[in-house]
């Protein structure tokens, strides 16, 4: 127990540092008590969560991480994929917009996973509107983001993992886009106290991004007095960071390593209960805790339930899922929905497989 403690304390001292330079971080990001962050940074699609299970359990999620979509929560995770593996992810976000995350991986050796993602947010046509047309110019846009990601990870020792993401972002609207590239990075340390995990996770780490593109090239009128003919001119564009984020956490199962409730090796385990808490700072947004649970059946079933603390629209969540092993092949199907504050619900729907 006093390795457990001692674990948990050293957690909780890496998260306040972690969250006091984060808030310290971005132009004046906490210089007011009303002032908390907002709007200090650019890429938000890249803080939307991916994966119906972790979102299912409320986005505590970092300590578990066991499958692909461990690339956004804890890259980390991938240590723990045997075989050959592939996710994909949709997300039926507001007013039509999409978000897509897919991504598959495949062993190094014995100790070590590489991965590849492609992570799309995407709003289909929206019709241009002008001052002078506000009902519509007939003319029309789209916003398209992507991420694509590579990753390599594995076991350092048999209780650490660790694992680094570089990315490719771009950011893109109408003619006008940004783009470069970010890193994230994972460690997953296994306590050996009562099958306790603790997973950290820092994400977007690179240099500020900047507009550019055809929207922002004009003609210049002529100027007599300055002796200046019509000319192209471009507007500048204010650089903006992408939103650096770092995540603590804890899982545990506790039917399993709390009341003893296990299983001879090959069988199946009637009931598992798995309970997990985050601990997630941003450069934009203020501190946020999240604790989920997810409850399995037979190995087959599971049912799971979350709430975010601290986000000023996401709250409660909950999920479903079926799991299929058999015959060296498995397969996950997971399904979550979240309630939105001030918007209607967002629903989430994954697809694992794993050939072993």
């Amino acid at each position: 127990m006093k390795r457990l403690f001692l674990s948990i304390v050293c957690a909780a001292v890496v998260c306040a540092g972690a969250g006091e330079a984060l808030a310290q971080s971005g132009p004046a990001a906490s210089s007011g008590t009303d002032f908390k962050k907002v709007g200090a940074a650019g890429g938000q699609f890249l803080k939307m969560e991916v994966g119906a299970r972790a979102v299912g359990m409320g986005g505590a999620y970092t300590g578990v991480a066991d499958d692909l979509t461990a690339l956004f929560w804890n890259p980390a995770g991938i240590a723990d994929l045997e075989g050959v593996s592939a996710n994909f992810s949709y997300t039926s976000w507001f007013a039509d917009f999409s978000h897509n995350f897919v991504a598959a991986s495949l062993p190094v050796g014995d100790q070590f996973r590489a991965a590849v993602s492609v992570t799309t947010f995407s709003s289909g046509d929206i019709e241009v509107t002008t001052l002078l047309d506000p009902d519509g110019t007939g003319s029309f846009y789209s916003r398209e983001d992507i991420a694509v990601g590579a990753t390599f990870g594995g076991y350092l020792t048999d209780q650490f993992s660790f694992a680094v993401t570089a990315k490719y972002v771009e950011e893109g609207f109408s003619s006008v886009s940004s783009g470069g590239m970010v890193f994230d990075v994972g460690t997953m340390y296994d306590t050996g106290i009562n099958g306790v995990k603790l997973g950290f996770s820092i994400n977007n780490l690179g240099s500020d991004f900047n507009y550019s593109g055809q929207d922002l090239v004009f003609q210049a009128e002529e100027e007599p007095v300055l002796d200046r003919r019509p000319s192209d001119a471009t507007l500048l564009s204010n650089p903006y960071s992408l939103p650096l984020s770092f995540r603590a956490g804890l899982a545990a199962d506790v039917l399993e390593n709390f009341f003893g409730m296990t299983t001879e090796e090959g069988e199946v385990r009637e009931h598992a209960l798995l309970m997990a808490v985050d601990f997630v700072t941003l450069s934009d947004t203020p501190e946020q805790f999240n604790i989920g649970a997810e409850y399995t059946w037979n190995e087959l079933l599971s049912l799971r339930g979350g709430y975010k603390a601290n986000h000023d629209e996401l709250g409660l969540s909950g999920g479903l899922g079926i799991n299929y092993v058999g015959g060296g092949f498995s397969g996950q199907l997971d399904y979550a929905i979240s309630t939105v504050s001030n918007f209607d619900v967002v629903h989430r729907v994954s697809i694992g497989v794993d050939l072993n």
